[in-house]
């Protein structure tokens, strides 16, 4: 039976019966499954055709998949496209990464903030494997344009650092994001 289904005659589905810790912790689990199966995939690409291949299909996959997101969060939240930076910085707290990764917004004004990855679970599991930093720039650069470009076709992003940039210990990654009018 799926979650979503109704149990018994009552009506009341098996989510609506879940204390909010407990819906709290499906959520987080979602979330690092999600991320998981993310990593496989890349991975299994990644061994089969190579870094580049696989960060050319990854790429695709995160221009279509950050846009459905992106309209998704905006529906859950009643946001209309053309929010500009405020609607930007509240979208950006409903990702599924901000489950799971520790983030902030900083110098934030009407027309620009500056996002940064804090604490990334991708990046902090390869420094603790003694790997090198994943080079997730290209991706991003499509990821965090398309979200943004989503929110309000305005927003216009740059990216900061990203591996394999050099980026300071104290964030992984960071986007400026402007309001253009």
């Amino acid at each position: 039976m799926s979650i979503a289904a109704h149990t018994g005659d009552s009506g009341v589905t098996l989510l609506e019966k879940l204390s909010k810790e407990e819906l709290i912790k499906i959520i987080i689990d979602d979330a690092k499954n999600w991320l998981a199966h993310d990593g496989l995939w890349f991975q299994a690409v990644e061994k089969r055709y190579g870094m580049d291949i696989a960060l050319a299909v990854d790429i695709e996959a995160w221009r279509q998949f950050t846009v459905i997101e992106a309209r998704r969060i905006m529906e859950r939240l009643g946001i209309s496209p053309g929010g500009g930076i405020p609607a930007l910085v509240e979208c950006l707290q409903h990702r599924f990464y901000a489950r799971i990764n520790l983030q902030d917004s900083i110098e934030q004004t009407d027309t620009r903030v500056v996002f940064r990855m804090l604490n990334c679970r991708v990046q902090s599991a390869r420094k603790r494997k003694g790997l090198p930093d994943h080079p997730c720039k290209s991706v991003g650069i499509v990821e965090y344009g398309e979200f943004a470009r989503t929110i309000d076709p305005r927003i216009k992003t740059n990216c900061i650092a990203c591996p394999p940039d050099a980026h300071p210990d104290d964030f992984w990654c960071a986007w400026e994001f402007t309001l253009q009018e």
